[in-house]
């Protein structure tokens, strides 16, 4: 999946709009991803992440970088050996469309603030 274009707010991937938070795995997107506490990604957030058992996950911490990621999820996640990278959404979404295909990449993009 290409995503062809992100603003504060709307995502396009592959032709299809979304504007609501979501989480792009290799075969499917899950257009509505909720978090427990908002701005603060915690494990449990991503349990359905963890499950798919992806080499690469990519944060987009939104628009202007809002959503905090704590070191020990990070660390948390590494242990688990899937590599993480955390970037304001922007950012987040130029490395999916060039890492995208070399792993198994999942991206969870906050889309506003």
């Amino acid at each position: 999946m290409k995503i062809e274009h992100y603003t504060f707010g709307r995502v396009v991937i592959d032709g299809r709009a979304y504007t609501k938070d979501l989480i792009i795995f290799p075969e499917r997107i899950n257009p509505s991803w909720w978090r427990k506490e908002g701005h603060l990604l915690q494990l449990e957030d991503l349990e359905e992440v963890i499950k798919e058992k992806p080499e690469l996950l990519i944060i987009g911490t939104g628009y202007h970088g809002v959503l905090e990621v704590p070191e020990g999820l990070s660390s948390a996640l590494r242990a688990k050996g899937i590599e993480v990278i955390v970037k304001k959404t922007a950012e987040a979404v130029e490395i999916y469309n060039k890492r995208y295909g070399t792993k198994k990449t999942v991206a969870c993009l906050h889309l506003t603030c």
